[in-house]
């Protein structure tokens, strides 16, 4: 599993321009380990340089028991997604002020999709610790996208 190193990152961020863009977002996938459910959650942060240079992307691995009863309504996983994610911006909130920030949720608002099932909850939470509005699937490309490539460049 790998760490963000929070240190290196706040420095990062603080040494680039104020029109710089972060966006921060969490991913998970459900595993089964010796017969007991896990969740791997990877959580990334883009680093957009200048609002449109190149990107830097930090990540960080880990994994948990998952408690969720209903696989197609994983409400505990993405939840806890969420909490990983508001967990992260406040650790970076001093950087981020002043700057344009976008929390991610791997979450889809349509009913037809597992995830709906917090939508609500997950964007209200979000509201209510950043003070940020969240953006959800397909809007959500740091959480769908970033930790996807992320989590694939630490497995090879």
């Amino acid at each position: 599993m790998k760490k963000f190193k929070i240190d290196e990152i706040r420095e990062f961020i603080s040494r680039q321009s104020p029109e710089t863009k972060i966006y921060i977002g969490c991913d998970s996938e459900r595993t089964r380990i010796n017969g007991v459910w896990h969740a791997v959650y990877t959580a990334a942060i883009v680093v957009h340089i200048n609002g449109n240079n190149g990107c830097k992307l930090f990540g960080e691995v880990t994994r948990e028991r998952d408690y969720d009863q209903k696989a197609n309504r994983p409400s505990t996983r993405l939840m806890t997604e969420v909490y990983k994610v508001s967990a992260l911006y406040l650790q970076l909130a001093d950087v981020l002020e002043g700057r344009d920030v976008e929390v991610h949720l791997d979450i889809n608002p349509d009913e037809d999709h597992g995830s709906s099932c917090v939508v609500s909850q997950a964007i209200g939470y979000i509201r209510g610790v950043c003070n940020v509005e969240p953006m959800v699937k397909p809007n959500a490309f740091a959480a769908s996208c970033a930790a996807d490539r992320f989590r694939s460049l630490q497995i090879n």
